[in-house]
C-alpha cells in the first residue's frame, strides 16, 4: 500500500512509520491522520510485526504541529468534530495499540506533533528535539489529548506551565520532567529505537499486549487498573506463549515465542 503523506517500511518484526511531509515540517492534516490510521490498522493485523517506531522525515521535525490553515475558519461544531475524530482515528487508537509504539522524536514536536508523540507508548528524543504545546498562543487549547497526556506524564504543574505559556522545552528539560525516556545524539536516535524494539520482540507478544492494556487501564476513567491487571495476568496462563516461556526458563534456554504462536 502506498500513501502520499507517510512512509512505512518493515525490518523483520519491526515497522518504521514516518510522517513524510518535510516541506511542511511534517505537519498533521486530515489526510495524514487518515493515512496513519490506515497504516496502523494494517500493522495491527500483521502478526509478523511486533513493535513500531514512529518518526518524521528529515532532520528538522518529528511533527511540527497541525496544519493550521486547514481549520482556521472552523465553527464551534466543526472544531469539536475535528478533535473527536482525531482522537478516534489516531490518538486514542495509537495509545491503545496492542503492539508497542516508540516515538523517535527527531526534531520539532509541537502541538499535534507532541500529542502524537505522547500517544505513543514511550518516547526517545534527539538532542536537537524541541517540544511544546503552543495552542494557547493561537487562541485555542490542545485538542488531541494534550491536556490529559501531558499532565499524566509530567504532572499537573509542569503541564499547565507548558500549555499556558505556550513555550517549547529542549530535549534535556523534556528528559528531566519525564516527557521522554532517553535523549540521544541525532545520529544514534533510530539505532537506539531499533535496539529497544528488538528487545521488545524477544518477549511474548501476548504478554506485551496484556501489559499495555493493564498499564493503560490505570489512566482510564471508569477502569480499575488493578482489576484489569489481575484479569490480564490470569489470561496469560491460557496461552501457548506462557507454556513456552516457563518451559524455556526451566530448561535454561531462550524461549521461541514465534513457534508457540504457530502452534
Amino acid at each position: 500500500m502506498e500513501w502520499e503523506n507517510i512512509q512505512l517500511e518493515t525490518e523483520g518484526p519491526i515497522a518504521l512509520l514516518r510522517v513524510d511531509r518535510p516541506k511542511q515540517l511534517n505537519a498533521l492534516n486530515r489526510a495524514t491522520i487518515a493515512e496513519l490510521h490506515e497504516a496502523l490498522a494494517a500493522l495491527h493485523q500483521d502478526s509478523s510485526i511486533r513493535a513500531v517506531i514512529l518518526t518524521g522525515t528529515g532532520e528538522k521535525a518529528f511533527v511540527a504541529g497541525a496544519d493550521i490553515k486547514e481549520f482556521a475558519g472552523y465553527s464551534v461544531d466543526e472544531g469539536t468534530q475535528l478533535a473527536a475524530q482525531g482522537h478516534q482515528k489516531l490518538f486514542d487508537y495509537l495509545a491503545s495499540f496492542h503492539k508497542p509504539v516508540i516515538a523517535a522524536v527527531n526534531g520539532f514536536a509541537l502541538g499535534g506533533g507532541l500529542e502524537l508523540a505522547m500517544a505513543c507508548h514511550f518516547r526517545l528524543a534527539s538532542e536537537k528535539a524541541r517540544m511544546g504545546l503552543p495552542e494557547t498562543s493561537l487562541g485555542v487549547i490542545p485538542g488531541y489529548g494534550g491536556t490529559q497526556r501531558l499532565a499524566q506524564l509530567v504532572g499537573r504543574g509542569q503541564a499547565l506551565q507548558m500549555i499556558t505559556t505556550a513555550q517549547m522545552v529542549k530535549a534535556d528539560k523534556a528528559l528531566e520532567i519525564g516527557l521522554v525516556n532517553e535523549v540521544l545524539p541525532p545520529e544514534e536516535l533510530l539505532a537506539r529505537a531499533r535496539e529497544i524494539a528488538a528487545q521488545v520482540c524477544e518477549n511474548s507478544p501476548t504478554a506485551v499486549s496484556a501489559a499495555i492494556k493493564a498499564v493503560n487501564a490505570g489512566y482510564q476513567e471508569g477502569l480499575n487498573g488493578f482489576k484489569v491487571e489481575i484479569e490480564q495476568f490470569g489470561k496469560c496462563f491460557g496461552q501457548a506463549e506462557f507454556k513456552e516461556g516457563t518451559a524455556a526458563f526451566l530448561e535454561k534456554r531462550k524461549p521461541n515465542f514465534a513457534a508457540s504462536q504457530d502452534g
